[in-house]
């Protein structure tokens, strides 16, 4: 287990990306449960997916063991009155509002992490922390963080509040993250929640094609490097694409959908085993991709 950021929080180094897990509620909870019964103790939603239902879902199938787990979801996403699309509102008095329906979903009277489901730089940022802050003095939250890719935004979050983590897009091809946010996460003892660890399958070969600012031939290259590293080290490539992102000290823990049974038992596996990368065995992954950085929000 790692510890999120200043938090008393514990993680699991493998979490649970809720997103994932469609609309089937009794295979939902079968998946939900096992992870827990087998090391998984952080589960990730947000009041956006499924316009709730996934809430829903984690929750009753969570209710039973929510003193054991670390259960986080977001905000800020408010779904148009016709249902059709949402708008951004990381106002106050939504997020005081949008707070009471995802208790209620989840079935629970607090929420270990609350996290900001986004955000610019043009926010009430001031009035969006005084809702999290308001939220913890009244026991509703533990601890509450970002979901950014926004150096610009993750800068002012770490000077004006008590944020505990940021999640975030991480992964041996969008390695935008170690030019300057990684470094200064973890000096200020704020926990990166990753996500996309596998480049939608791309770092594991099984959709071709170009990925961000990377042609196709370049993704290949970069899977090619993981692959050939994994046969070296005896695990599977999905192993080595989460342990290159997991042996920076900033993160915490890497968020993972598992859709079906397999991808849970691999994942599993790779929670109880994990390879270990040397600073050697990153430096040769990291030479196949050419560097880039975040070119906007600077």
């Amino acid at each position: 287990m790692n510890a999120l950021g200043k938090s008393d929080l514990k993680v699991s180094e493998i979490s649970f990306g809720c997103m994932s897990l469609g609309e089937n509620q009794s295979h939902a909870s079968h998946l939900l449960r096992k992870a827990f019964d087998n090391g998984i103790n952080f589960f990730d939603t947000a009041d956006l997916y499924d316009k709730g239902m996934n809430e829903t879902y984690v929750g009753e199938a969570l209710k039973s063991v929510r003193k054991e787990i670390v259960l986080a979801t977001k905000v800020g996403n408010q779904w148009r009155p016709d249902g059709n699309g949402w708008a951004w509102n990381p106002s106050k008095e939504y997020i005081l509002k949008a707070v009471e329906q995802s208790l209620r979903r989840l079935q629970t009277d607090y929420i270990d992490l609350y996290q900001l489901h986004g955000g610019t730089i043009e926010d009430p940022i001031d009035e969006t922390i005084e809702a999290f802050e308001l939220l913890k003095q009244q026991g509703k939250i533990r601890w509450y963080g970002i979901s950014s890719i926004r150096p610009n935004v993750i800068r002012e979050y770490i000077k004006r509040s008590s944020i505990v983590s940021v999640m975030m897009q991480y992964s041996l091809l969008d390695h935008r993250p170690e030019e300057e946010i990684l470094k200064l996460l973890a000096d200020h003892h704020i926990s990166v929640i990753s996500r996309g660890a596998l480049a939608q399958g791309r770092l594991l070969g099984k959709k071709e094609g170009d990925y961000l600012q990377f042609s196709s031939s370049e993704v290949l290259k970069a899977a090619k490097a993981i692959h050939k590293l994994a046969g070296k080290l005896d695990t599977s490539d999905t192993a080595v694409a989460l342990a290159y992102v997991l042996e920076n000290r900033a993160v915490a823990s890497a968020v993972t959908g598992f859709r079906t049974e397999e991808q849970l038992d691999q994942g599993l596996s790779i929670l109880k085993n994990r390879p270990k990368l040397s600073p050697d065995e990153l430096q040769v992954l990291r030479t196949q991709v050419r560097s880039f950085t975040y070119d906007s929000h600077r």
